[in-house]
């Protein structure tokens, strides 16, 4: 028997998440319905059923906004608790990534979006830490994100060979991201994908596999919480095949 808490124990968890990711086949199945409630029924027929769980099919943007972050915190939680302990801590930070945006945004004197639920507590308490971690300057605050994690990391394990190569992939992205000749941000999300799915694929019992899978289910996030909005918000745009 696996213990729980035990990387054997979070590998064979993260690993049965992962295989039950869609492949392309159910992507493009989604990608190609118009309508948004049909869209919606298809893609709770595949492995993105989960997303979907509080989004209903009259949600508007923000309803579908509250319901997809509310999610994408929760499944950081589930990996951090299947981690060792020493672990939970790291894996938990990733979670203040889900508003990281939203922070940045404010600090540079935006108003609220209407699906920001400032009543809940996990939230809060997130932003907080986030603020309370470091410069709120808007061109710092992911900066400040990553000094946390790298300090929540446990002693001696933050340059192991696939951590180091993990952040590499997401520091390339990110550069390249940023660049302003930048014309097609999918291409570019999908060569993340493959590089993270075989990075995936070489961690085995290796704790750089929660991050691993956490990147790509924000990955997964992206691309579903695009496909909904795009028919929610403008219902009469045609879609790109």
């Amino acid at each position: 028997m696996i213990d729980a808490g035990s990387l054997e124990y979070a590998h064979a968890r993260l690993s049965a998440r992962f295989g039950n990711r869609p492949d392309e086949v159910a992507w493009r199945r989604i990608e190609t319905i118009r309508d948004v409630g049909a869209m919606l029924d298809a893609a709770r027929a595949s492995p993105l059923a989960a997303w979907l769980a509080r989004i209903g099919q009259d949600a508007d943007v923000h309803a579908v906004e509250r319901a997809m972050r509310a999610h994408l915190r929760e499944r950081v939680a589930a990996v951090a608790a299947w981690m060792p302990p020493e672990w939970r801590a790291s894996v938990e930070w990733c979670g203040v990534l889900v508003d990281l945006p939203l922070l940045q945004h404010r600090a540079r004197g935006g108003a609220a979006p209407a699906w920001l639920d400032d009543k809940d507590p996990p939230r809060r308490k997130a932003v907080e830490a986030l603020l309370a971690a470091g410069n709120v300057d808007p061109g710092h605050l992911g900066s400040s994100w990553r000094d946390e994690w790298q300090r929540r990391l446990p002693n001696g394990q933050g340059g192991s060979a696939l951590l180091v190569e993990f952040v590499r992939l997401i520091d390339e992205h990110v550069h390249a991201w940023n660049d302003p000749r930048l014309v097609d941000g999918w291409a570019l999300r999908r060569r993340l994908h493959a590089r993270l799915t075989r990075l995936f694929r070489r961690a085995t019992l290796d704790p750089a596999a929660a991050f691993i899978f956490l990147a790509l289910s924000a990955l997964d996030f992206e691309r579903l919480r695009g496909e909904i909005l795009r028919r929610v918000a403008f219902p009469s745009l045609p879609l790109v095949a």
